[in-house]
């Protein structure tokens, strides 16, 4: 018997809510209709009379009172508005109208739900320490004289930037050359080589040194910069570890003589882990992802977006192919699905730029050789080689989709309050204009606006302090005004009322009282 009472009071709720949404004009002629009806025992002419005779007795003090007092009330809701959001990150208004208000619409709110999980993350201790600005190298870069040259003779634009191509000479002088390198004719000329900015006097100095012995480096230039397709780069990565393996072995034998032969050793070890990390790059690019894997898993890497998305894949995998957004409205999310849902969350916490790439909103141009960490350049990167991932799970991109935007909303303020989040330094924007070409449009990292209540209070509190500041210097002429806005507000009502009286009889309401 109570289920049945329950069901009866969910359908009558449900029929409610869709009179509400659908037929709102009909209630709302409905409403005037009767007002109009029952003018007569409500006495509704007489008490318009009585108000109007009240606001003409009204003085230019009452009005100096009311606009004051309006004032002081908007100003206060609006210092509790601006407390409880920095506090909370929320409006309080807008939280009481979503939290109490919509369920009795019939809406459905997951967000306690999803952030009831919140515990689960990452702790405070856990949060990745960076320098401002730091530019880390792309792990996943691909090969200049195979893919960024081969996109420069098809579309006639530069791929990668001078700052980018600067850093990564920096990088090759760091990894790939060392003081001992005079005792090694071919790497003394390797060590020349890498100082040069012209790519052509590059490759014919490691053609020079491989004529005088088997050099790793200069291997590796070419296999970079020479070759035109992915197979020749990965035979000369081959033979760059070949020779590279060699050099190791005999400098780690060597290694505790001084610490001329350590530098050279730890040249020889970044050489070594170098040429391996390319040769998972070539395979991964021919399409042999577990040998790609075998060789990465012995790379560890610091937090990346790589990681905070391949997890919320992973876990959107399970529940995507079934998710439906009108179904979880409905019924709220099972466990797996707030699961999928939190590590979106986390996701965007870490990189906001990435959706709009794998929804396909933005279009995808090469990755930069160097990223900044939650960077429109990290983003791109991501993207360039997750995307087929991400389409090949059905329903991935629909859960992205339907939550990512929402997701954003979610993220705490101030941000040092989310799982994720350190402040994003001032230079961001900069250093990833410096990373990507003139032709890309740098996304930048989204604000998180005020709520529309605290805007609408502070307008409301500047209205009603200038009205307050006007009617207490211009007392008479306010109140005209006053009186001349009332009445040009109630025109349009008066009108209407004129216009039904003329059209229905006099009697009509003597006749619906007899029936």
């Amino acid at each position: 018997m109570a289920e049945a009472a329950t069901g009866f009071l969910e359908q009558l709720k449900s029929c409610i809510v869709w009179s509400w949404t659908y037929l709102w004009t009909v209630w709302f002629f409905i409403v005037l209709f009767l007002v109009y009806i029952l003018r007569v025992p409500l006495k509704i002419n007489d008490n318009l009379s009585t108000v109007s005779m009240f606001l003409n007795t009204l003085t230019p003090k009452f009005y100096v009172a009311l606009t004051g007092t309006s004032s002081l009330i908007s100003g206060l809701i609006l210092i509790f508005e601006w407390w409880y959001f920095r506090k909370y990150g929320t409006s309080f208004i807008e939280q009481v109208s979503v939290s109490h208000l919509r369920p009795l619409l019939g809406g459905v709110d997951n967000n306690s739900s999803n952030n009831s999980n919140s515990s689960n993350g990452d702790s405070d201790s856990n949060r990745q320490s960076v320098s401002e600005c730091k530019v880390w190298r792309n792990p996943l870069n691909l090969f200049r004289g195979a893919e960024y040259n081969r996109y420069t003779w098809v579309t006639g634009r530069e791929p990668l930037t001078y700052y980018d191509m600067n850093l990564s000479a920096q990088d090759h002088q760091t990894f790939f050359t060392c003081d001992s390198d005079h005792l090694r004719p071919a790497d003394a000329i390797m060590q020349k080589a890498w100082r040069e900015r012209n790519p052509q006097a590059r490759i014919s100095a490691a053609h020079e040194a491989l004529e005088i012995n088997e050099c790793a480096t200069a291997y590796i230039l070419l296999a970079e910069e020479e070759a035109t397709t992915i197979a020749e780069a990965e035979k000369l990565f081959k033979q760059a570890l070949k020779a590279g393996d060699g050099c190791y072995r005999r400098s780690q034998q060597l290694q505790h003589h001084g610490s001329q032969y350590e530098a050279q050793h730890r040249r020889d070890t970044n050489v070594l882990v170098y040429i391996k990390r390319r040769l998972a790059m070539c395979a991964r690019r021919l399409g042999r992802t577990r040998e790609a894997v075998k060789m990465m898993r012995d790379i560890s890497l610091p937090k990346s977006a790589t990681i905070c998305y391949t997890a919320a894949l992973l876990k959107a995998r399970a529940v995507s192919d079934k998710f439906s957004p009108e179904a979880a409205s409905r019924r709220g999310l099972s466990t797996a699905e707030m699961n999928a849902v939190e590590a979106i969350h986390r996701a965007v916490e870490f990189n906001p730029h990435v959706p709009k790439y794998l929804l396909e909103m933005k279009s995808l141009i090469l990755p930069p050789e160097h990223i900044l960490k939650r960077g429109d350049s990290e983003a791109i990167a991501y993207a360039f080689f997750h995307l087929a991932h991400w389409k090949r799970v059905e329903g991935a991109l629909n859960l992205l989709h339907c939550t990512w935007e929402g997701t954003f909303r979610m993220i705490p303020y101030p941000l040092e309050k989310g799982h994720l989040f350190y402040p994003y330094p001032i230079c961001t924007e900069t250093a990833d204009r410096e990373l990507l070409p003139s032709f890309h449009e740098v996304s930048v990292y989204p604000k998180k606006e005020l709520p529309f209540f605290i805007l609408f209070t502070a307008g409301l509190c500047s209205f009603t302090a200038m009205l307050a500041l006007l009617t207490h210097q211009f007392p008479e002429l306010m109140g005209v005004f006053a009186k001349a806005f009332l009445s040009t507000l109630f025109a349009p009502l008066n009108f209407v009322m004129e216009k039904v009286e003329s059209v229905l009889p006099s009697s009509l309401w003597h006749q619906l009282t007899r029936i």
